[in-house]
């Protein structure tokens, strides 16, 4: 208002305003303000860690005294440590190759993994030649990582102060190192024994071992491959540090402790040794070589597959021309003789009018014969056996589709992962590829999938589908 009460004219003298801050300006503040928080926050972090640094460490396994082995030191570490370096990529590269058996690109039903994404590339469709290949991977997977569970325990064991260490964080690259070694434990403990529970049958998982194994594997290969980045050059040092030939003729009077380390493995007040580094290795050396003898006949078959005592079931699966080995009786899948009786019938599928097929006329159409064996996700498999019917190839042919890209197979056995699968051209055009009708010359039994079952040169034992009722065949 003006002295005389009235608002001042229009033009008359305004009060000056506050200049409006410039973009730029404003965001070089928040910058400033944001380096000051920074600033802030790292030091309150460094003055923490000072006060851990500071506090005495609490009692028990995070005291240096507390871990007293003599033979404890990095050149047994880094033993252990050679043997897992050559055993886990051949593990994890078996275990792909099992995931590529399923041909996953041709989706669910053959993987059911949810939300894979990257993780589940694969290089190449599945071979059906030689006919042994997913015999011969897969009892490798399933016997190494049985061989290599004492290796793994011992490495355990050979480390287990560094589970303890105090301060349990120094610095940006220590808090690396103990992820990626938090990645390493609880990935090798979850793959290793989620896959021997699988190997014994024994299902007690949360959720589908395919599923759980299969992530579990990428998070323990990515937690492996960043330890051995960090700790080659250190493995490499403490291998060369001492004469193995030397250790292997040292007995217990003469074992004594490494030298102090600065990685603290070497315990700081030793024991008096109650093994030598010779007999931990020689006991661990036998830990493992025992495993294969009582493991490794699942999967050779033949007079070893007696020896095979942690092989899961049908170690003597009976006798005459359907006396070998099976995963899931047809009980045990809920089939009954309702679904297989009388009534059954085989239907193809194509681009032209659905085909119905008895049993007799299955049996009056030209019969081929492959000599084949079964090999499971398990580890065990079979010798060869003798199977006779329908080649896939001439079905697809009859079905109206010759030059089939893929077949969906269908098996009356209630619905879930196992009751169906897809299979790949290479698959149905191999001439070996059979719907079976016989084994051995005989009738296939109701556990071996009568009336008919899918039969496939290298294919998952899972995968050569039993009780098959419908082919769809697809371009």
């Amino acid at each position: 208002m003006g002295s005389d009460g009235r608002p001042p004219a229009p033009g008359g003298p305004q009060r000056p305003r506050a200049e409006k801050e410039h973009p730029r300006g404003r965001i070089e503040h928040l910058r400033a303000a944001a380096a000051v928080r920074i600033s802030q926050g790292a030091a309150r972090a460094r003055a923490l860690v000072r006060r851990v640094e500071q506090a005495p460490p609490p009692p028990g396994p995070f005291r240096s005294g507390f871990w007293r082995s003599p033979i404890r030191g990095p050149w047994l570490t880094s033993v252990f440590g050679l043997v897992l370096l050559i055993g886990i990529p051949v593990l994890f590269v078996t275990g792909a190759l099992s995931y590529a058996a399923y041909n996953p690109g041709l989706g669910a039903p053959n993987d059911q993994t949810p939300d894979k994404g990257l993780l589940g590339f694969y290089l190449f469709d599945w071979p059906t030649h030689p006919s042994w290949l997913y015999r011969l991977t897969q009892g490798v997977h399933v016997t190494l990582g049985v061989v290599l569970v004492p290796v793994v325990l011992a490495k355990l064991w050979s480390v287990i102060p560094k589970l303890f260490e105090w301060p349990p964080v120094r610095s940006v690259a220590h808090v690396l190192e103990r992820l990626s070694l938090l990645g390493l434990v609880g990935g090798a403990v979850f793959e290793f024994v989620t896959g021997i529970l699988n190997i014994q049958l024994h299902y007690v998982f949360p959720g589908s071992f395919y599923t759980l194994h299969f992530y579990g594997a990428w998070v323990f290969i990515a937690a492996f491959v960043v330890h051995v980045s960090l700790k080659l050059g250190r493995m490499t040092r403490a291998l060369r540090s001492r004469n193995p030939l030397t250790e292997l003729r040292t007995g217990l009077d003469g074992t004594r402790p490494e030298p102090p380390d600065p990685g603290g493995l070497v315990p700081a007040a030793p024991a008096a040794p109650s093994i030598s580094r010779r007999g931990a290795l020689a006991m661990v050396g036998g830990g493992s070589l025992l495993l294969l003898v009582v493991t490794a006949g699942q999967s050779i078959g033949g007079r070893l597959r007696s020896t095979a005592l942690l092989a899961p079931h049908n170690r003597a699966p009976g006798s005459g021309p359907n006396g070998f080995q099976i995963n899931k009786t047809a009980a045990a899948v809920g089939i009954t003789a309702a679904h297989v009786g009388p009534d059954w019938r085989l239907e193809l599928h194509g681009p032209g009018p659905t085909i119905v097929l008895t049993y007799s006329q299955l049996l009056a159409m030209p019969q081929f014969a492959a000599a084949l064996p079964i090999a499971c996700v398990e580890g065990w498999s079979t010798s060869d056996q003798h199977w006779s019917g329908l080649r896939l190839a001439d079905l697809a042919a009859l079905a109206g589709l010759p030059d089939a890209g893929s077949v969906l197979v269908e098996s009356v056995q209630p619905p879930g992962p196992n009751s169906s699968v897809i299979l790949r051209g290479n698959q149905i055009h191999d001439s070996r590829s059979l719907l079976a009708l016989h084994v051995n010359g005989a009738e296939l039994s109701l556990d071996h999938g009568y009336p008919a079952r899918v039969i496939v040169p290298a294919n998952p034992g899972v995968n050569n589908t039993k009780w098959v009722h419908r082919l769809t065949f697809r371009s």
